[in-house]
């Protein structure tokens, strides 16, 4: 693995998907090669088999996202879909086993609470704790959880505040506009996403703007029934520092746990994003040459 945990270049070679897949499946699971696939071999050998040379030796060594960064978009995805407690261990010992911190990991799980509700979130930080007491010797400093986001003081004083520099920030105009078709119906849930979503959770250290928006794009691609929230955080994610191409990466590394209708329906999402904004590009770029 190269020093951005990217294991493209170092996997390159012969087109031999089922090696290079078993590489990077060694990779995640760590030293003791332990994986969800143990025990199914006897019963489906081709499923294991595809398991490791289309998840692993197809999608996870493309390029465009790192082994960190594609471990905690899975973390994300699995916790909001809700019913694969498995896989989510076998995962989140592989976030540990690729880089990631533990706070970096919590972080993630909290963030699901907001696409995929509580209960979600809950039992992801449930899954969480028993790997990370399986897990003693992961702990350090730099990786301990965080019990609080902003200042306690601030926190309460300046939520609404806080919320609406932050929304503004990634979801700009796309943000706004979900904000205001609330005023007439339910402006206390537009207040709520603002303060709670934006003010409270978005706002937390322990993971920067643009790795929340990969699990949030991750979230909505694998839940596969929100579009609407789905562009609007592809745009999120573009106003961040992310890139299109780490967009198409995010949704189609949601193949391997959500299916292929839920990541044709993504990138058919990020498709009109980028459109979008291409043409919104060209406008400026007219008005500004006239």
């Amino acid at each position: 693995m190269n020093s951005t945990g990217n294991t493209t270049a170092t996997l390159a070679g012969p087109n031999d998907r089922y090696e290079r897949g078993l590489a990077v499946l060694r990779q995640v699971a760590g030293p003791e090669q332990s994986t969800v696939l143990d025990g199914f071999a006897e019963i489906a050998p081709d499923l294991t088999r595809f398991v490791v040379e289309f998840g692993y030796g197809d999608v996870y060594t493309r390029p465009g996202l790192t082994l960190r960064e594609r471990q905690l978009a899975t973390v994300a995805g699995l916790a909001a879909l809700g019913n694969a407690a498995p896989q989510l261990r076998f995962h989140l010992a592989g976030a540990l086993n690729v880089g990631c911190t533990r706070r970096e990991i919590v972080e993630t799980l909290i963030h699901v609470c907001l696409y995929a509700g509580f209960p979600a979130a809950l039992n992801g930080l449930g899954v969480a704790r028993e790997v990370f007491e399986a897990y003693p010797d992961t702990v350090s400093e730099e990786a301990e959880v965080a019990t609080e986001g902003p200042d306690a003081a601030e926190a309460t004083a300046d939520r609404y505040r806080r919320g609406l520099t932050a929304l503004t920030e990634i979801d700009g105009h796309a943000g706004e506009q979900v904000i205001a078709s609330l005023e007439d119906i339910a402006p206390d849930l537009g207040r709520y996403v603002i303060e709670f979503a934006f003010g409270d959770v978005y706002s937390r250290t322990g993971l920067d703007l643009r790795t929340r928006e990969l699990a949030t794009v991750a979230m909505c691609t694998a839940l596969g029934t929100v579009a609407p929230q789905l562009a609007v955080h592809i745009h999120g994610l573009l106003n961040v520092g992310g890139t299109e191409e780490e967009v198409v990466e995010t949704i189609t590394q949601m193949v391997g746990y959500a299916g292929f209708p839920a990541a044709l329906n993504g990138i058919a999402v990020a498709r009109t994003v980028f459109a979008e904004r291409a043409a919104g590009q060209a406008s400026t770029v007219s008005a500004t040459e006239s």
